[in-house]
């Protein structure tokens, strides 16, 4: 039970790194850069802020995925799969709660999202901010902010499903 605790912890702090950087960087950073900086010095903070941000984002997808697979084993285990000599991995997955099905559903959507946002809207911000191309890049950042938005309501519906998944499905 202790290692559960362990690897919950780990997966719990790694989407409050993901989601709560979501939130911050949507509703106080990209606000306050609008409001404060021209385009030439907008557009180059804000590429090396979400540059910084997804570094850490890709280390919380991956402890979240490891930890909430890892998860899914400990429920089989628990229930002696191995012992049967079956997948602790399979035999977790049939006796997780749905709520956890869910969460591990969004979470999914939510990590193809972001491998998309970083490797097509992020990456052309980038190559347009290097250029100097201001109105290029302000469409690549318009488009990494839509992204980020859909996947901070998915954060917060997987946070929802989390914490009051039980009692509704």
């Amino acid at each position: 039970m202790r290692i559960y605790a362990v690897l919950l912890f780990l997966h719990v702090l790694a989407v409050v790194v993901w989601v709560g950087g979501m939130f911050v960087m949507h509703f106080a950073v990209r606000p306050s850069a609008v409001e404060l900086l021209a385009p030439p010095q907008r557009l180059p903070l804000m590429a090396a802020a979400l540059r910084r941000f997804f570094n850490w984002v890709i280390a919380a997808v991956v402890v979240t995925l490891l930890t909430g697979l890892a998860m899914f084993i400990g429920i089989g285990a628990a229930a002696g799969a191995m012992q049967r000599g079956q997948s602790a991995f399979v035999e977790g997955m049939r006796l997780a709660h749905p709520s956890i099905h869910v969460m591990f559903a969004i979470g999914v959507a939510m990590m193809l999202i972001f491998a998309f946002i970083r490797g097509a809207p992020f990456r052309a911000l980038q190559a347009a901010v290097a250029g100097q191309d201001w109105p290029l890049a302000g469409r690549h950042l318009d488009r990494v902010r839509q992204l980020v938005a859909l996947n901070l309501v998915l954060g917060i519906v997987t946070i929802a499903v989390a914490t009051v998944g039980r009692a509704l499905l």
